[in-house]
């Protein structure tokens, strides 16, 4: 989809990007001195692909090669039956929408888009509620990913963040659930309840009844599965890249600091700047969240660009006792509930038919990834 279109050779707009753009650079460059600036610059980013990308796009595989076994053998499907009675009571969507749950939480909010486009699919809900799937998506986007690696992570004394990742996974559920229904709130004082999304005879393809699978005897559609899976592991995390290089070597640049404020040039120097304004808010962000340290807001803020980039940042915190398991609960929340939908609203609004909307869907989502983290953190102190 072309989302190009034309302006003026210059505007204020031009004024206002360089001032912002070497504004940003020339405070990093002012603190640390531009070469050792530069050279933090690239050193970060070049860790970070090698540490940080190639260990997400090995859990990409495995996590999408799972994925897709699953659903060749019918156990997504049987998941979608389990989670259809739960969605009117919980999002005020028809059951239909559980699999849009199951293809986001498996891959990326916009899976979501390609289910909302088939006639037997849309056939389901009214028209108020065919929005709201872009924040039902988006909460749930990059979930089987998320989850997987911070149940990976290994505390520093030991144990495990099994149980923090699925209250994390829970918070996220609770987000997008209030997410869904602030949308709705907006859709149908708009659109009303009755007129329905999709008017026609067409019936579509019937994907809620039946399920595609590969030819072939079982064990060959189980190594198709498998490998088909990995591969789309692999593309997800070739695409989350340039988000992770470019947004989490910024955040971590703002984010980190250095002993004596010597700077050498060393990947992951920074000027602690988020973790400053952390602290002055943090008579606010501690009820809310409890985080161990003002460093961990850097996370959260960085999954409103990209989930990817966020929980990139997560292993350093862990290994310098940053991060505890509470975080890590309010990590999972917020990074799956927001997973980069600043970047991913518009054009999945716009693909949806319902661009004039968009201003309401990332508010209704903003308030939404709040919920989650609050969420989170009030249940694993419950439990913990």
């Amino acid at each position: 989809m072309n989302n190009t279109t034309t302006k003026k050779i210059y505007s204020l707009e031009t004024l206002i990007f360089v001032v912002v753009f070497f504004g940003l650079f020339g405070s990093l460059a002012s603190i640390m001195g531009l070469s050792n600036m530069m050279n933090t610059l690239m050193n970060t980013a070049y860790a970070l692909l090698m540490d940080t990308v190639f260990y997400i796009m090995a859990i990409s595989v495995i996590a999408g090669a799972i994925g897709s076994i699953f659903i060749e053998f019918g156990v997504i499907a049987i998941l979608n039956k389990l989670l259809s009675p739960l969605m009117k009571p919980l999002f005020g969507l028809p059951g239909a929408a559980a699999m849009g749950i199951m293809s986001t939480f498996l891959s990326d909010n916009p899976a979501i888009l390609a289910l909302a486009d088939d006639i037997s699919f849309r056939r389901y809900f009214k028209k108020f509620q065919l929005p709201a799937l872009t924040n039902l998506g988006t909460g749930f986007g990059m979930g089987l990913i998320t989850v997987t690696f911070m149940m990976g992570l290994a505390p520093k004394d030991g144990g495990s963040f099994l149980s923090a990742a699925l209250i994390g996974l829970l918070g996220a559920a609770i987000g997008s659930a209030v997410s869904v229904r602030i949308m709705l709130m907006f859709t149908k004082k708009m659109y009303g309840t009755s007129e329905e999304a999709y008017e026609g005879n067409d019936q579509g393809s019937m994907v809620s009844e039946l399920r595609v699978i590969h030819e072939g005897s079982w064990a060959g559609r189980a190594m198709n599965a498998l490998l088909d899976g990995g591969k789309q592991g692999v593309k997800l995390g070739l695409e989350i890249i340039p988000g992770v290089l470019i947004i989490c070597t910024l955040v971590m640049m703002f984010t980190n600091t250095v002993e004596n404020s010597i700077y050498t040039g060393a990947a992951y120097e920074g000027i602690g700047l988020l973790p400053y304004l952390g602290t002055q808010i943090d008579f606010i962000l501690q009820p809310l969240f409890g985080f161990t340290s003002a460093e961990c807001i850097a996370v959260p803020i960085t999954a409103l660009g990209s989930a990817g980039a966020a929980i990139g940042l997560v292993p350093g915190m862990v290994a310098n006792g940053m991060a505890s398991g509470n975080d890590i609960a309010v990590f999972t929340a917020m990074c799956m509930c927001y997973s980069g939908y600043l970047s991913t609203h518009v054009a999945m609004m716009s693909v949806l038919k319902f661009p004039e909307l968009t201003g309401k869907s990332i508010l209704a989502h903003t308030i939404g990834g709040l919920c989650a983290g609050i969420s989170a953190h009030w249940i694993y102190l419950l439990f913990f």
